[in-house]
């Protein structure tokens, strides 16, 4: 809780646990469900374990929270002392996540503010995390809520998918074998859709392409650092490799690493590796 106010968020925001300790911050498990078992992510199953599995499986699917597990993180929050909820989660496009929100909001003892953030994976984090920051620095909920939504608009993300390819055992970790012209392509997600950045036929080519918006994105901020949030999904090497490009960047204020879990790997499949990254403080 930060003042008298409890925070929520859903497990597709990966925050990081030492700030969702440090608040207090309340978290929503997604369900996946594998070949007909349904598993809580962060709960009943572990990004390793998800991944693990993922290969042997005939079918993979996610699901929101209900609004009864949205209910209980809200009063739990009352239970805490809490005088208000700040609900931030993972975009109405994308799941039903807000809508099972609004539904328990209705019940809940204590006043609930929602906000779409229009995001999923660690941008929807980079959108909380500023909500948090703005709470912990005094700031009103509606102010809060402006932060979060300022973030929405302005965060940057780069990513590969399906890339386990790029690993090669032993050598420069090229393709193998003939890829044919299309190779890999580096990815990243706008509110028109995904734009193809580039084509990799190599974990240079790949690394390079997403290094090369990070430092775009830093170059056009305007004096101010970005924070980096670097993920993996089963490509551990890709994901360091990353990191090593951008630690030698100028105008990068905090770097992070996550791991994606289940109820993103499922749609986006094993040897997905990338960033998100907002240039801070966010302009309101």
């Amino acid at each position: 809780m930060i003042g008298t106010t409890a925070v929520v968020v859903d497990s597709a925001a990966y925050l990081p646990q030492s700030l969702i300790e440090r608040h207090g911050v309340l978290v929503a498990p997604l369900t996946v469900v594998l070949d007909g078992h349904e598993y809580l992510e962060g709960i009943d199953i572990t990004a390793d374990e998800f991944y693990e599995r993922l290969d042997a499986a005939q079918s993979v699917s996610t699901s929101q929270p209900s609004p009864g597990r949205l209910l209980e993180c809200y009063e739990r929050a009352a239970g805490g002392g809490a005088e208000r909820v700040l609900s931030i989660h993972i975009g109405s496009k994308l799941s039903g996540t807000v809508q099972s929100a609004k539904l328990a909001s209705e019940s809940s003892p204590i006043p609930v503010t929602i906000v779409d953030t229009s995001q999923a994976s660690f941008p929807e984090g980079l959108c909380a995390w500023e909500a948090i920051d703005a709470l912990a620095a005094g700031a009103t909920v509606e102010v809060a809520v402006e932060s979060a939504r300022a973030a929405s608009a302005a965060v940057g993300n780069t990513f590969v998918v399906k890339a386990l390819d790029l690993l090669e055992r032993g050598g420069r970790l090229a393709f193998e074998g003939d890829t044919g012209a299309a190779g890999v392509p580096v990815l990243a997600l706008a509110e028109s859709g995904v734009r193809i950045l580039g084509t990799a036929k190599t974990l240079d080519e790949a690394v390079d392409t997403m290094a090369a918006q990070i430092k775009s994105a830093a170059n056009g901020a305007g004096g101010r650092e970005l924070r980096v949030g670097i993920g993996q999904g089963a490509a551990p090497e890709i994901a360091r490799a990353l990191r090593s490009r951008v630690e030698t960047m100028t105008g990068i204020g905090e770097i992070v690493d996550y791991v994606v879990g289940p109820t993103v790997g499922a749609h986006t499949g094993a040897g997905t590796a990338g960033a998100a990254f907002v240039a801070r403080p966010v302009l309101v």
